[in-house]
């Protein structure tokens, strides 16, 4: 069984940043999911669950409000292993070109008063939110950003690489 696009990233290696996970051509048009990483995975701890779920509802409300980018947004939502989110966009663009876009989104989790959807009704589990903690990730990550713009690290993946025996099994080396 051949794994995924996204384990052949090395995750030992990788930094918080805005990274072009994949893209798909899909008959007339394309699709590309990016990978916006607030924690280095396996090496500092994940982002709380109920901060991450209003950093969802949030950053989601913002990113499908935001006049220049709402048509090209398809989804927004976290990462199982709770380091960061994915954003599925139509077309393709660099991570570069959505450093400005992810800056303005979680800078506006600053300005929250209240989270988006987080009632019964709109929400499968309403409770589970926190409001100042997403406010706290969402300000570390922007000093992040701010602090490391000029650092290509932030816009490449590190990749492993893999090593294949005549038998085809997978080895891999970072």
């Amino acid at each position: 069984m051949e794994l995924i696009q996204s384990f052949s990233v090395d995750h030992t290696r990788i930094v918080p940043g805005i990274f072009t996970s994949r893209v798909d051509y899909l008959g007339d048009y394309t699709v590309t999911t990016y990978d916006i990483r607030l924690k280095r995975p396996n090496r500092e701890p994940v982002i709380d669950v109920a901060a991450m779920h209003s950093l969802e509802h949030l950053i989601a409300t913002f990113l499908r409000n935001d006049p220049d980018w709402k048509d090209e947004i398809v989804y927004w939502g976290p990462m199982g292993c709770l380091t960061g989110f994915y954003l599925i966009l139509k077309g393709s663009r660099t991570p570069q070109e959505l450093y400005g876009l992810m800056l303005r989104a979680f800078k506006s989790v600053g300005d929250a008063q209240v989270v988006p959807g987080a009632t019964p009704v709109n929400c499968g589990y309403y409770l589970m939110h926190n409001l100042d903690m997403a406010k706290w990730y969402a300000k570390e990550f922007v000093d992040y950003l701010e602090t490391n713009a000029n650092n290509n690290d932030i816009f490449e993946y590190p990749q492993t690489q893999r090593l294949v025996t005549d038998d085809g099994d997978h080895f891999y080396d970072s």
